[in-house]
């Protein structure tokens, strides 16, 4: 899946309106406006298509967690975080932070969606890259997952 394609689900997913949205990026230190925002979320053979880049998608998922939970404190400003290449396992991560997620509810999720997992699979997409126990997250997970969200959130599988 392309950070567009994640975004675009993830936003209906939880019903995010375009001023939100806006105002997310912005927590998060990252100028968008509603044209450059209708580019990012346009379909990839649209006219006007925007690529949503790690940074980006960085960014909206790092606002998302200010404005559900707060400003970390300490910690690095948007512009002093080092470049990193975003993953599946950082997104859900990160969308698991910001919906302030526990293992159960993570689970829960995933069973509504249609997909049982154990609790150490699921624990194994948050290790460390490298750590024996590692798994990667693919995009039927992470899909499976916003899919779980939509069907809590908005009560429709999107």
């Amino acid at each position: 899946m392309t950070n567009n394609d994640i975004l675009r689900r993830f936003r209906y997913a939880l019903d995010i309106s375009d001023g939100s949205m806006i105002e997310i990026f912005r927590l998060a230190g990252h100028e968008i406006d509603k044209s450059g925002l209708n580019d990012l979320l346009k379909k990839e053979d649209a006219e006007g298509y925007a690529a949503c880049s790690d940074a980006v998608m960085e960014a909206f998922l790092d606002g998302l967690i200010v404005m559900k939970r707060g400003p970390r404190e300490g910690a690095p400003e948007q512009s002093e975080k080092p470049e990193v290449r975003l993953n599946n396992n950082m997104i859900l991560k990160k969308m698991r932070i910001a919906l302030e997620l526990n293992e159960d509810d993570m689970l829960a999720l995933l069973k509504q969606a249609g997909v049982n997992v154990s609790k150490a699979e699921l624990t194994a997409l948050f290790r460390r890259k490298g750590h024996k126990n590692y798994k990667e997250c693919g995009d039927q997970f992470l899909r499976n997952f916003i899919g779980g969200l939509t069907l809590r959130h908005r009560g429709c599988g999107g």
